[in-house]
């Protein structure tokens, strides 16, 4: 039996399109790695310092950010168009229990967008969930603005 999936929808602009992925073209951006890397460095110091866990990086999240902040680069803005498509994405190849989803836009610092996200209740709350693992895209558009998308999910063991 699968688990359910809890989807956690982390929202920073009010309207989500019906837009389809399909429906738009993508170009397969450059990942912009050491930003990448900084915020998954500062999420998981934030989240040491009041005792919770620290989030592996996963490829299975990480892929499907990517194809996410692709989408956003192609719309020319943030949002969260398809989410539960991409948490279910992710649960088709690991057993999670919650996913949940930040995403940000113009920060040309890994920092600028973490404290932005940790001024909002609701992407704080991502930041500070019950997860186990995360991945973090971020890409530049031709016009050097910065996109991000982080998937953020909780594994569980699988039945036996």
């Amino acid at each position: 039996m699968q688990q359910a999936i809890l989807v956690l929808f982390v929202l920073i602009i009010g309207s989500c399109s019906k837009d389809s992925i399909e429906d738009t073209v993508t170009i397969d951006s450059e990942n912009v790695i050491l930003i990448e890397n900084e915020v998954l460095t500062l999420v998981n110091n934030y989240r040491n310092t009041k005792n919770y866990n620290s989030l592996y990086f996963s490829a299975v999240a990480y892929k499907y950010a990517n194809i996410h902040t692709d989408y956003m680069i192609a719309k020319g803005t943030i949002n969260h168009d398809n989410f539960t498509s991409r948490a279910s994405g992710v649960a088709s190849e690991i057993n999670v229990s919650e996913v949940a989803e930040n995403v940000a836009k113009n920060y040309s610092t890994a920092l600028q967008a973490f404290d932005n996200w940790m001024k909002s209740t609701d992407h704080r709350k991502a930041i500070e969930g019950d997860f186990s693992h995360t991945a973090v895209s971020v890409k530049t558009d031709k016009d050097g603005n910065y996109y991000y998308t982080q998937l953020f999910f909780k594994e569980v063991e699988s039945p036996k």
